[in-house]
């Protein structure tokens, strides 16, 4: 991996402004229908799980639930951490790896996740094992993939002094978000056993220094 640019921003956590009233209680409500989500699934199955269920557990209209989340698979893809991971990316020192920025910010937001912040570990654990299970929301997550992809885009041209739609910052970027996509399907298929920080170690660190050969195998 290159060395990032000297030059890149960094921010300072004093400089960030709090979020307004506006945001946080956008964010309250999304939260309060991803949770009512989870709940109506756990006892009756995604498929049975109705959107006018879900605004009544919530206790908003279906129409606010659309107007947050465009389909039943949204509620499920869509979570608060990318502006957290943008953030936490431009924090990073400048002329740290970027591997290892990754590998830092992927593990302050499983533990996030682990605490309870944005949801808790059984919810993350649901939301895995319906990204293998039902095909609606796998394919609805390949396609939000993009949106994390873009984000990077903009933070890795940042610290490297390239263009974000260079084809090169965009394969890179978005082998990284398929690949931790597929860390977590990993995760969910052996029934969310095993330590998911680890996993995120043993994904980028096979992005970082390639596939290799099995010790065994070696001559």
């Amino acid at each position: 991996m290159t060395t990032m640019a000297a030059t890149a921003h960094r921010s300072t956590p004093a400089a960030r402004p709090p979020l307004g009233l506006r945001e946080r209680k956008k964010i309250k409500t999304r939260t309060a229908i991803r949770k009512a989500t989870y709940r109506l699934v756990q006892e009756q199955g995604y498929d049975a799980t109705t959107v006018e269920q879900i605004a009544e557990a919530a206790e908003v209209s279906p129409s606010t639930v659309f107007r947050y989340f465009p389909t039943k698979e949204d509620i499920v893809v869509t979570d608060e951490y990318d502006p957290v991971l943008e953030e936490e990316l431009r924090d990073r020192p400048a002329d740290e790896e970027l591997p290892a920025s990754l590998r830092y910010v992927m593990r302050q937001a499983i533990e996030r996740s682990l605490s309870g912040e944005y949801e808790t570990r059984e919810e993350m654990a649901l939301r895995a094992r319906l990204m293998v299970e039902v095909p609606a929301v796998r394919s609805r997550m390949i396609e939000s993939m993009s949106v994390t992809g873009r984000m990077m885009c903009r933070v890795v041209a940042e610290r490297t002094g390239r263009d974000p739609g260079e084809l090169e910052v965009r394969v890179y970027c978005m082998g990284i978000v398929g690949a931790l996509m597929e860390a977590s399907r990993y995760w969910a298929e052996r029934g969310q056993q095993g330590d998911m920080a680890a996993y995120v170690d043993r994904t980028l660190a096979v992005l970082e220094h390639g596939l290799g050969r099995r010790k065994s195998e070696a001559p």
